[in-house]
This record gives structure tokens, sequence and C-alpha cells, in this order.
């Protein structure tokens, strides 16, 4: 009988791939302080087709409580400024020439328990990638089990399955934690 193998190197890359995208998420949320990356999920109804708006112009943090975008293309300059306005990211453009300053507000507290909700909302979705791959992991033991997998075989890759859903999960939790009180922080 030939040795059955669980591919646990791309079971692994997927919950890591979970860690990052949650990475790209928190990178998104506003946290009171001024961050390229706040704009990063707008996009820009630009020569009749959408562009992502680090594509239309230059992003800067020139100070920690603005952002400033000084659009390349002066007939982009409207649909820039209106992309931003119409985001969620709560933050209203201010026209100074062929640059837009971004003013960041000070979060209230209400807007900061409702980031905070989101935060865990992103982290959920991350622990439930997390266990469908693992879920998908479990099936590859099943499959091997019917192509005649070892009983001590089994148990082993489900441990060790088992071992990283647990450390990825234990990492996620670890991530919202840490991005709640940074955002909770006044």
């Amino acid at each position: 009988m030939s040795e059955i193998e669980i591919d646990i190197d791309d079971l692994e890359r997927r919950m890591n791939g979970a860690m990052t995208s949650l990475k790209a998420d928190f990178a998104s949320l506003r946290t009171g302080r001024a961050s390229a990356s706040i704009l990063d999920t707008i996009m820009v109804d630009a020569y009749g087709s959408q562009m992502p708006l680090n594509q239309c112009g230059t992003v800067n943090v020139p100070e920690p409580r603005m952002i400033t975008v000084t659009v390349w293309d002066k007939d982009l300059l409207i649909a820039v400024e209106k992309a931003i306005r119409n985001s969620n990211v709560g933050i209203n453009p201010v026209g100074d020439g062929m640059t837009l300053r971004l003013p960041i507000p000070e979060l209230n507290e209400e807007r900061r328990l409702e980031l905070a909700k989101v935060a865990g909302g992103f982290a959920e979705n991350a622990r439930i990638a997390v266990r469908n791959v693992r879920r998908d992991g479990m099936d590859q033991i099943k499959k091997a089990k019917n192509d005649g997998m070892g009983e001590d075989d089994q148990k082993i890759w489900s441990d060790e399955i088992q071992d990283m859903t647990n450390k990825s999960i234990a990492n996620i939790d670890k991530a919202v934690e840490t991005k709640q009180a940074e955002i909770m922080q006044v």
C-alpha cells in the first residue's frame, strides 16, 4: 500500500491567508490617526471605468491628522473628490488646487464602539475562513481513510490540523484584541 499524504503546507498557507486578509481589513479601519491605507478600498469612476484611488493620484500623510491626495489629471479631480465623499470612511475632502486635503476628525465614543464591532466582524470572518480550511483538511483525512489510511495516521493528521487551527484562531484573537484596543484609545 502506498503512503497517503495530506497537503499540510497548502492548509497552512490558506490559514495564513486568512490572517493576511484580516490585516488588510484592519488597515482600512480609521482609528483617529491618518493612514494612507484608509483610502485603499475607494474606487474612482475614471475614464469610463472604476480605478483604485491610488492609481489616480499620490496619497501622502504629511501630519498625524491629515491625508493629502494630489490628483495627476485635473479632469479627475471632481471624480476623486466625489468618490471620497461617497465612501464610508467619514472624511470630507477640501480642495486646494490639484490637491485634496482630508482632515481626520477625532473619533467620538459611539464611532469608536462601532469601529470596534466592525473589527470584531472582520475577525469572525477570518475565523470562519480558518475553520473552513480545517474542514477541508478533515475531509482529506476522511477520503484518505477510504483509500486505506490507518487509524493511527488519521489521529496524527487530525491532531496536526487541529493544532494549526488553534494557533491560527489564537493569532486572530490576539490581532483583533490589539486592533480594538487601538481603536478605543483616545
